[in-house]
């Protein structure tokens, strides 16, 4: 839910060749704003990540999905010269190397990181100087920079998710709390950390918003856990937290989702993008339509009908005929 990170891990036998495709997607992102090539190096670097054996040529990779001819060229040239000319070329670019460096701060977009260069700002230590341009999360970002750098690894959020899920419990023992992302896919290192909560007493279909998020962050506030907030509205906190005085400081965003919403809202927020996105065009051929809200059948009219009920994960597999996968086969 916080800046994407490359889809990346030390047991990756491809890395490399994540790695600099994951720097061309933040170039196209932030300089070039080429939406249709930064999807195209994501998508490329996920379905590297997800490779069991190393890659020896361009030609192997072109026979992945989703890695074309123009990709296949740029493996082939860093296999042969260990590194890229479109990377040295973008490298020696004073202004997007500027404009790279200040995206990677929390709260810090294209639009403003180019705003900042154009006035002569290209570096954290003259961006100190500077901080009453910037807002109050861009002002947390550049703080603890180093922190939301720094990969968070496995051990670290299981004793993270150990304490939420203890005082969750001592708070209101029907809240339900699971961590999403990299994490429940089973990587060893993660971004940030994603979690959703839901309690049986809010669903969709009540108006009013309680205050259990706001009630759980307080709650989390108290016992020292989170350390920053950057937002929070009824229904999702942006912050921060660490585990004790002497531990690094970590992104931690938490979602309040419906409980009738739950189960959907946990497949969507574990991902991947792509299983994600393949398991949702293998609803549409089955006449369903599925999101991070609900399942729910397509008429002959095209209009999608009443949400299906959902009693677990599983079922949403179930009810659509795809094969179960569980979270740690996801990393697609």
């Amino acid at each position: 839910m916080g800046k994407r990170k490359a889809p990346s891990g030390e047991d990756n036998p491809n890395r490399d060749f994540c790695d600099f495709l994951t720097e061309l997607a933040d170039y196209e992102k932030n300089v070039s704003r080429n939406v249709h090539k930064y999807n195209a190096y994501r998508k490329a670097a996920s379905v590297l990540a997800s490779h069991p054996t190393r890659i020896t040529s361009g030609r192997e990779a072109k026979k992945l999905s989703g890695i074309g001819e123009k990709i296949s060229k740029k493996i082939d040239e860093f296999l042969e010269t260990g590194k890229l000319q479109k990377l040295e070329n973008i490298h020696g670019d004073a202004k997007n190397t500027a404009i790279n460096l200040l995206t990677r701060i929390s709260g810090v977009g294209p639009a403003k990181a180019q705003a900042l260069v154009s006035e002569g700002i290209t570096t954290l230590e003259e961006l100190h100087k500077h901080k009453d341009k910037l807002n109050h999360h861009q002002m947390i970002g550049l703080k603890y920079f180093e922190d939301f750098e720094m990969r968070i690894p496995r051990e670290e959020i299981s004793q993270i998710e150990t304490r939420l899920q203890k005082h969750l419990q001592q708070l209101d023992p029907q809240i339900r709390l699971t961590i999403c992302g990299s994490y429940r896919r089973g990587r060893e290192e993660s971004g940030d950390i994603d979690a959703l909560v839901s309690h049986p007493n809010y669903t969709s279909g009540r108006s009013k918003k309680p205050d259990i998020l706001k009630n759980v962050v307080a709650s989390l506030k108290s016992c020292g856990l989170i350390t920053e907030t950057i937002s929070l509205g009824d229904t999702k906190f942006m912050g921060a937290c660490r585990l004790d005085g002497d531990s690094v400081t970590r992104r931690l965003d938490i979602r309040l989702t419906p409980f009738d919403q739950y189960y959907c809202a946990v497949l969507y927020f574990t991902g991947s993008d792509m299983f994600n996105k393949e398991m949702r065009a293998h609803a549409l051929e089955m006449g369903f339509t599925l999101n991070e809200y609900s399942l729910r059948p397509v008429g002959s009219t095209g209009v999608p009908g009443e949400p299906v009920e959902i009693h677990s994960e599983r079922e949403i597999f179930e009810c659509i005929g795809y094969p179960y996968k569980s979270p740690e086969e996801r990393s697609m």
